[in-house]
């Protein structure tokens, strides 16, 4: 497996839900790491800096990579802009996919993260690699995310094969951690007694904790090829929103929570794990655990 020590590695999207805890790993497993965002956060900043990550103030709607090397190990990119705006969410997400490749065409591989809000709603059943792909999950609430990371696969396979560039595209499903993610809002209404919405075909995805995404990456790289290979990325354990919202109420010691039928929140993303699991074996952290761990840190927190 690849071995992601001593290298150098480029993370787009650093200061995300996802790439900051990822670049923070990867630069305390002694790899040269170097952050792409916008950093307008001075605190951010300091504690990427703080951490050994080098930064590198990149807008991607107006991408400027001349500070970035060229020659690195492996692109990350997690980087992810939802404004709303068409010109600028295109461009942002999926023209910039493309330069950051052409810009770093000599790595060993990149891992594209993108989404499963690029399938079409399936009722609930389990979507595979190959199932269709439309109008996406967040319609109501994000308009372009679902066409915008479409659009960014389309790129991103290009330069994989223009540059002969080993590619993943891991199509993520409700990342989270300790320190946050989409549960956590659902704990924070719940706590100010807000109704929690639910879509009438049922709320049910795929959940994956940080330290597996974390754990996974390695992985992931290996299956990169030419072609671009694409894999769902979540756990194998299938959770509702009620079912963890309910869960982490009682962790956090928070009345039962209410919640409300609402055909304009995102519907379920249950994935089909059978190709991600043969490419980067099992997840180790559960979702109970994982959401329990979430609670206690709120709880503590507040």
């Amino acid at each position: 497996m690849t071995s992601l020590a001593d290298r150098r590695i480029v993370v787009a999207g650093c200061t995300g839900q996802v790439g900051e805890p990822l670049a923070l790993a990867l630069a305390a497993a002694g790899n040269e790491v170097h952050g792409i965002a916008r950093f307008k956060d001075p605190a951010v900043r300091q504690r990427m800096e703080s951490a050994d990550v080098v930064c590198h103030a990149v807008d991607l709607f107006e991408p400027d990579l001349s500070s970035v090397p060229a020659e690195v190990d492996y692109l990350l990119n997690f980087a992810v802009t939802k404004t709303g705006k068409w010109d600028k969410d295109l461009v942002a997400n999926a023209v910039a996919a493309g330069q950051l490749m052409s810009h770093m065409r000599n790595a060993a591989a990149v891992l594209h993260c993108s989404t499963t809000a690029v399938y079409a709603p399936s009722n609930g059943e389990p979507m595979r690699e190959d199932s269709p792909l439309g109008r996406d999950h967040h319609q109501n609430l994000l308009p372009t995310y679902s066409t915008a990371k479409t659009a960014s696969e389309s790129v991103v396979r290009f330069a994989a094969r223009e540059f002969s560039v080993p590619t993943t595209i891991a199509r993520l499903c409700v990342p989270y951690g300790d320190e946050g993610g989409w549960p956590l809002f659902h704990l924070w209404m719940a706590q100010a007694s807000q109704r929690i919405p639910v879509h009438p075909d049922g709320s049910r995805y795929n959940p994956i904790h940080h330290d597996d995404i974390i754990a996974q990456v390695p992985a992931l790289l290996d299956a990169a090829t030419p072609e671009a290979t694409i894999l769902n990325w979540g756990s194998d354990e299938v959770v509702s929103v009620e079912e963890w919202t309910r869960y982490i109420c009682d962790v956090a010691g928070v009345p039962e929570p209410a919640f409300e039928l609402n055909e304009s929140t995102i519907p379920s993303a249950v994935i089909d794990t059978e190709a991600v699991r043969a490419a980067v074996g099992p997840c180790s952290v559960s979702w109970k655990d994982g959401f329990r761990r979430l609670a206690e840190r709120a709880t503590k927190s507040n």
